[in-house]
């Protein structure tokens, strides 16, 4: 079809390589919190000591610095606190560095469109995959400033990042410049001082199969018992052998508590990671492994008993079951959710919508959810949309990464499989084929229930459009003159056959009576009295 992209095919989506489960620190002595803070100050310390250092290196870093680093590290806390910093500052630097080249690449995006919109003459309409020209002279002109500003912001990056330097700020950017802004985040300087001073704690440890209970740093037994190898300028704070300290708390995990049992009782590595909540002042700990990656599903397999197609959307899903033929099933669902506030409350309502979602797939009997493979990371650039200020903020409020990354986890403890399809032309085909056909007095469809019928029938294999071809012989239509070929440019393609009175035939023209009865009598008696039967003379031949 002119003017189209290919559509992708769909495929089944990975499952998850690693598991974290969280639980709180209940029953703290005056004590254990002193200790934990300190502990966790003077490591976060050395974490951004050892962050500048890594900073300072560049592209000029090799493995011999990376042992000069932990070396000294050590002899201020222990070696496997070293390890930890170590590898945790490596893990920073490259999420800095794969932040700075996304940044360029949307720095370039918007520098080809103002580029682009300002060799075109004012007030030129573009194409719906086109910009066409500004709008007047005067946003014209501020185009061209601001192509100058970006230009020069790009060269000042790509500069940055060919001398192998990164900015990164140890307790979050955000957080830093709220502290200019302490009224309108509702603070108080001591309110946020101690927020700051918790984020900057550095308190993780990477577990170690072989050894006791799969971690020496942070060690959990199976009955709950936690204890901390103290470094060792906190070494006298230590109430335990071996310069540890017991917390006089015990822990579980209610969620996966039985896997992380059995991983404990096998000595096999379980990383830990404990925080301090400032807000309600409560402490958490974290423990995190890796699993195998699980066998894929066939999508064949995963399709025999059906789908649930999953349109997301900024505050809601929709979904609709549909059956192994492609055709919708009972009444759509519709899942909300609330994406304000702060990011646990908008982990906690996704989580909370794909837990309905779930339950109800395995209500139905159905094996696989089909969503869309969405990323809105090129989409959102201030370049593309203009003015449209409520669409940028629409489509960045969506949480497609989030909610495919926990929807995914969430399916592989359920026996779930999730099929991704390619988005394109999904909500416009689903209201074109299908919001008007099932629209009802007792129903009321909107495009996202459309929407997620496609995606089901998509993922199956299926054309969006309801329309199939016919037998190819049957008594009325000789080898199918309905196809899902037809142009969509055809008038009425999607409405029904006009009725036309008479036999349904394509022997007998459309205005002769409804009867069986042939045009021609049977009988000499019945022909018509105006016909004259002439006999033509017989030709002469030699």
């Amino acid at each position: 079809m002119g003017g189209l992209r290919e559509v992708a095919a769909p495929f089944v989506a990975s499952g998850p390589s690693g598991v974290a489960v969280r639980t709180r620190l209940k029953g703290l002595t005056p004590e254990d919190e002193k200790v934990l803070r300190l502990v966790g100050a003077h490591l976060g310390s050395l974490a951004s000591r050892d962050l500048k250092a890594r900073c300072a290196d560049g592209l000029e870093h090799s493995a011999e610095s990376w042992a000069a680093r932990k070396r000294e590290l050590t002899g201020v806390s222990s070696s496997r606190w070293a390890g930890s910093i170590t590898k945790a500052t490596h893990d920073q630097w490259a999420l800095a560095r794969r932040g700075q080249a996304a940044h360029i690449q949307g720095l370039e995006a918007g520098i080809r469109t103002i580029a682009h919109r300002l060799s075109l003459p004012v007030g030129q309409k573009g194409t719906r995959r086109v910009p066409g020209g500004y709008r007047s002279a005067h946003e014209w002109f501020h185009k061209t400033r601001r192509l100058r500003v970006l230009g020069d912001r790009l060269g000042r990056v790509r500069a940055e990042r060919d001398a192998g330097r990164v900015r990164v700020v140890r307790g979050g950017r955000r957080l830093a410049r709220t502290r200019h802004h302490l009224a309108e985040a509702g603070l108080t300087e001591a309110e946020w001082r101690e927020r700051w001073e918790a984020e900057r704690w550095f308190f993780q440890a990477d577990g170690e199969s072989g050894k006791r209970f799969g971690n020496e740093t942070i060690r959990i037994t199976p009955e709950g018992d936690v204890s901390i190898k103290l470094p060792a300028p906190l070494a006298h704070l230590a109430n335990a052998a071996h310069g540890r300290y017991a917390l006089a708390t015990k822990v579980s995990f209610a969620h996966r508590g039985s896997e992380w049992a059995d991983r404990v009782a096998a000595h096999r590595a379980v990383a830990y990671r404990i925080h301090h909540d400032t807000g309600r002042d409560r402490w958490y700990v974290t423990a995190s492994w890796q699993i195998p990656a699980a066998q894929a599903v066939p999508l064949e397999a995963a399709l025999a008993h059906g789908v649930i197609g999953v349109d997301t959307n900024a505050d809601h899903l929709a979904a609709w079951r549909l059956d192994a033929h492609g055709n919708p099933c009972g009444e759509p669902r519709r899942y909300f959710y609330d994406l304000t506030g702060s990011a646990p409350h908008r982990d906690a309502q996704v989580r909370h919508a794909l837990t309905r979602l779930l339950h109800w797939a395995k209500a139905c009997g159905v094996k696989a959810v089909a969503v869309e493979d969405l990323d809105f990371h090129a989409e959102k650039t201030r370049e593309k949309h203009g003015r449209r200020r409520r669409f940028r903020q629409l489509i960045s409020g969506m949480p497609t990464g989030r909610l495919r990354a926990r929807l995914v986890s969430m399916a592989d403890a359920t026996g779930i499989t999730i099929i991704a399809v390619d988005p394109a032309y999904t909500s416009t085909w689903g209201a074109q084929h299908w919001q008007e056909p099932l629209t009802s007095p007792t129903r009321k469809m909107s495009r996202h229930d459309a929407a997620s019928i496609a995606i089901g029938r998509r993922a199956q294999g299926h054309p969006i459009r309801r329309r199939t071809t016919p037998p190819p012989h049957d008594q009325s239509d000789r080898a199918g003159h309905r196809t899902v070929q037809a142009d969509r440019r055809a008038p009425g393609r999607e409405e029904p056959r006009p009725r036309i009175p008479g036999p349904r035939t394509r022997c007998v023209p459309p205005d002769a009576e409804r009867t069986r009865a042939t045009r021609a009598s049977n009988t000499v008696r019945g022909a018509r009295s105006d016909q004259e039967w002439v006999q033509n003379p017989l030709l002469l031949t030699e």
